[in-house]
């Protein structure tokens, strides 16, 4: 090494600041521990400078640039090396970002989900992006070294697994709780609901570690494309099934439009018009039949209808007689028993109401 590298090396030893490569990261550790009493700290408005003794944040500076000496920074004093008399001072400096970091892309698998309509369990993704912000440096940086994590990518890397897993745990929960049609949410049509659910949960996670996350954007639960053609033909099937009036007469109707399109091919084959002719008697069959399945349905349903509807009605005609007459017995026994009416007069109307039951 030159004469000129010695020096500009010496004279960095005597200003401390976050590298220029590292504008953009959450933590930036300084790489050398032992600094010199009177070296100058720059410390950037959206950030701020932790000091760290055995796993312990001895004292945090704010935006400036600052003198490091232990006369206008006294918890100096504890970080001195009193063998180099009082020259040095032994710490981990990290510069730790405050502003708002936004765009932190995460995703994947949240597992097989299960479709409330069709039953089926469907492999499920999530992926998108959110933004996030230091809350509490001192909290953060100690959690993080707590784990091993200090720098800046194995912090983003722990985080964005933290993100992932309470999106996955929340979005199953919400599908079982609130029955949601899979493909009414990766349709995106609860994105919010979601989206407020998962920030509600990561909260209790994140909070702990003085990190927030802002919002989320991009938010988006997918399916593989194979998936989402079964999950649309299978919903079809059930929404018509329960328009024939349950599965049994919708795949009976099924199977006579299929008669009727190879009584229709098969027409077609013996040429011109009488094909064409079977071909419509064959589907109007087929929807005939269909539709007579459905009719046939409606009719045991309404008459069940009906027969209860008479049942109840009896019950309702026959009820007020025998509460009719157990009420006017409660009163002739209260009439009798306030006086207003004699033994005699309380036993003649008593047995003429007893004929009435």
């Amino acid at each position: 090494m030159g004469i000129f590298d010695s020096l500009k090396s010496e004279a960095q030893r005597n200003f401390i600041a976050r590298a220029d490569e590292a504008k953009n990261q959450i933590i930036y550790k300084y790489p050398e521990r032992n600094i010199r009493i009177m070296t100058q700290l720059t410390v950037q408005a959206d950030e701020v400078a932790l000091f760290v003794k055995d796993g312990v944040v001895a004292g945090k500076l704010g935006a400036g640039r600052h003198n490091l000496d232990t006369n206008n920074i006294p918890f100096l004093s504890a970080l001195l090396e009193k063998v180099t008399g009082g020259n040095l001072f032994v710490a981990e400096v990290y510069f730790v970002t405050t502003r708002e970091f936004p765009q932190v892309k995460f995703g994947g698998p949240i597992g097989d989900t299960r479709d409330p309509e069709t039953g089926l369990a469907i492999g499920t993704m999530v992926y998108g992006d959110f933004s996030m912000q230091v809350t509490n440096p001192e909290q953060l940086l100690v959690g993080m070294v707590g784990l091993r994590k200090a720098d800046n990518e194995e912090f983003i890397g722990w985080f964005k697994s933290q993100v992932l897993k309470v999106t996955r745990d929340r979005i199953a929960e919400l599908l079982v709780k609130k029955k949601w049609p899979l493909l009414d949410v990766t349709s995106g049509a609860y994105t919010e609901e979601i989206e407020t659910e998962v920030m509600a949960g990561l909260g209790t996670h994140t909070n702990t570690y003085g990190v927030s996350i802002i919002r989320f954007g991009n938010f988006t639960i997918s399916i593989k494309p194979e998936d989402e053609a079964t999950l649309k033909k299978l919903s079809k099937d059930v929404a018509y099934s329960r328009l024939a009036g349950g599965f049994q007469q919708y795949a009976q109707g099924q199977a006579m439009l299929g008669a009727a399109e190879g009584m229709a091919k098969g027409g077609g084959e013996g040429g011109g018009g009488s094909g064409q002719a079977l071909g419509g008697m064959g589907m109007g069959m087929g929807f005939g039949m269909a539709q007579m399945f459905m009719n046939q349905n409606q009719a045991q349903n309404n008459q069940a209808q009906n027969q209860q509807a008479q049942a109840h009605a009896a019950a309702a005609n026959a009820a007020p007689a025998a509460r009719s007459v157990m009420d006017r017995l409660k009163e002739l026994a209260e009439l009798k028993t306030a006086g207003l009416i004699s033994e005699d007069e309380f036993n003649g109307k008593k047995a003429t109401l007893m004929k009435e039951l």
